[in-house]
């Protein structure tokens, strides 16, 4: 099994677990469902999570006004009227997206577990673990995610609402604006400073070892070679730093050591004791 780091951006982003005998064109397909997969997890995420706090979406024509703008337009939002849970728990969204109408604590609770989980699950600490990331991983999280929402909202969700988009692929997503967004048609993998050739096998590149470790660059067609990775990760960078810091430090107490000021005390003069006996000791010799 030939492990593949994947970075974007020079960030590692995760692992994937393939084989020497791979296209290239079908690494490609699952590297970037992969990462495409991880943003949406994210995406979603971080919606479930203001789900739990304010509740549902606005209308798309009521979000960001005030309630006072709300009242003199005289906006109604419908699905609300029709869907009115007494369960629900009062909690204005100060940024005006969303009702202020917040399940229950104990719905509320079961959203910020799962969203916890979510992360955990997609999160590059995976990478530190040396556990490699799958499609189906995240189709996993997806619709765990989406039993989640389907447990606190089981009349579902508003059309308009992002999770709702989200969880059937009907997001308005444009590649272009979003870096976290990346399609298939326009995506490259890099190697060793090379463009991977979709026809070519990975062999062809790397050879036939299956213990193979790299490090892949996934990049868009137009942003032409990944720039080189630093000599040194920030990581080591603070690390010299600190051990220049100690160094210097350490130095500083030596040269302090070595200080021989003490010579000119009295308990330090060898001569004091004799001229003790010879009766000479603190004779001043200006006029008084």
């Amino acid at each position: 099994m030939v492990k593949l780091r994947v970075d974007r951006c020079n960030e590692s982003q995760f692992l994937y677990a393939t084989t020497t005998e791979a296209l290239i064109s079908d690494i490609l397909s699952d590297v970037t469902a992969i990462y495409n997969g991880i943003s949406k997890v994210n995406r979603v995420s971080e919606e479930v999570d203001a789900l739990s706090k304010h509740g549902p979406c606005l209308p798309p024509h009521m979000r960001g006004l005030t309630s006072v703008q709300i009242e003199e337009k005289q906006l109604i939002d419908r699905w609300s009227i029709e869907q009115e849970d007494g369960d629900s728990v009062e909690n204005a969204d100060e940024n005006g997206i969303r009702t202020g109408k917040a399940p229950n604590s104990e719905m509320a609770d079961v959203l910020r577990r799962v969203v916890a989980e979510a992360k955990s699950a997609m999160s590059k600490e995976s990478i530190e673990a040396d556990v490699c990331l799958t499609l189906a991983k995240v189709h996993d999280v997806l619709d765990m995610l989406r039993g989640a929402v389907n447990v606190a909202y089981p009349q579902g969700l508003p059309s308009y609402d992002p999770i709702e988009k989200e969880l059937n692929d009907v997001e308005e997503l444009d590649s272009s604006e979003r870096p976290d967004v990346i399609q298939l048609t326009s995506a490259k993998l890099w190697w060793a400073g090379k463009e991977l050739d979709l026809n070519k096998k990975l062999k062809e590149y790397v050879g036939s070892n299956e213990k193979t470790k790299l490090v892949v660059k996934l990049q868009m067609k137009d942003q032409g070679p990944p720039s080189r990775e630093p000599a040194l990760t920030e990581e080591d960078r603070k690390q010299l730093m600190l051990q220049a810091y100690k160094r210097q430090e350490e130095l500083k107490r030596l040269q302090e050591d070595q200080d021989d000021s003490y010579l000119d005390s009295n308990w330090a003069d060898r001569q004091s004791l004799k001229r003790e006996f010879h009766g000479v000791k603190n004779i001043d010799w200006k006029p008084k």
